[in-house]
Parts: structure tokens; C-alpha cells; sequence
């Protein structure tokens, strides 16, 4: 194969690489420092201490009134909590875990005989085939997948995560 065209193979797989989405990207900005999420105004807000780092539109539980206490009650928690664990394999796109349930939830839901359920995260929408418009997941907060991308990026574990009505 003469030089010329290995320069030229070579340089078409390059070319086709770059052409392909790479849905792990990198952060090098101020570290996000705590997570607030504001149920009731839909809205998700990364911090660096007190400023505004990014700000997103959220989807809920399907039943986004109240605090989560049992499993399959469609809502989404409420309280502090932290980030548990990165996800690449998510059935979302991209996953961040959000730990729920602490001591006190599983403890109410156990005095209740019932299970707190868990599995709570952040997460995009790309396997969902409902309409994306609304609250439409089992107590997860959702955000676009490319939105979802960018969170994956610049949490990292055990960022605390505040999650009021």
C-alpha cells in the first residue's frame, strides 16, 4: 500500500470518528459544590456555594405532590441527601444515583410495613416512549439527555443534593 493512501485510510478514520457522539464529556470549570432541586418551579440548579453554576428543567415522579415514603408511589423525594454513584449503563442515556432512601425513610416505611423503595436518580430521557412533556417518571428527576451529559460531567459523588417541595 503506498504511502499515500495509508495517509489517506488513516486520515477517513479520523474523520469518522470525530463524526460520532461521544456522550462522556469532560469539566474543567469550578466544582459543583451542592445540587438544589425545586419541585414545585420544575427547576434543577448546580451550585459552586451560592452561585448558580447551570440551571435545568426537570420532569418528576408522576405523582410530584409530597414526599416519596413507599415504593411504586410515583413521587419523588424530598430532603437532603447526596449523589451515590455515576451510571454510564443507564436505561436513560446517563444516570447520576441520588441516595435515597436514608435511615428516617426507610425506617417510616418499615413502621408502615411497606418498602421505601429506592433506585432514584437523575437521569435523561432518551428509552422513554412516553411524550417527555410533564411528570412522567417512577420518582426520578429527568432532564434532557444532552442536559444529562453535561450533570454527568460535572457531579461528582457524594455531592449533597437538596430536593425541596
Amino acid at each position: 500500500m503506498s504511502f499515500t493512501r495509508m495517509l489517506l485510510v488513516v486520515a477517513l478514520a479520523f474523520g469518522l470518528a470525530a463524526c460520532g457522539h461521544n456522550k462522556f464529556r469532560t469539566y474543567n470549570g469550578p466544582s459543583v459544590t451542592s445540587i438544589q432541586v425545586h419541585k414545585g418551579a420544575r427547576k434543577m440548579y448546580l451550585l459552586h456555594g451560592s452561585d448558580v453554576l447551570e440551571e435545568y428543567d426537570i420532569s418528576l415522579g408522576f405523582q410530584p405532590l409530597g414526599h416519596k415514603q413507599f415504593e411504586g408511589d410515583g413521587k419523588t423525594p424530598e430532603g437532603a441527601y447526596f449523589i451515590s454513584h455515576h451510571n454510564p449503563k443507564s436505561r436513560y442515556h446517563l444516570s447520576v444515583g441520588v441516595s435515597y432512601p436514608n435511615e428516617k425513610d426507610v425506617a417510616f416505611a418499615q413502621a408502615q410495613g411497606k418498602s421505601p423503595g429506592g433506585d432514584i436518580m437523575i437521569h435523561g430521557r432518551s428509552n422513554y416512549k412516553g411524550t417527555n412533556i410533564g411528570d412522567w417518571t417512577a420518582g426520578c428527576i429527568a432532564v434532557t439527555d444532552s442536559e444529562m451529559e453535561e450533570i454527568y460531567a460535572m457531579v461528582r459523588r457524594n455531592t449533597p443534593i437538596f430536593i425541596l417541595p
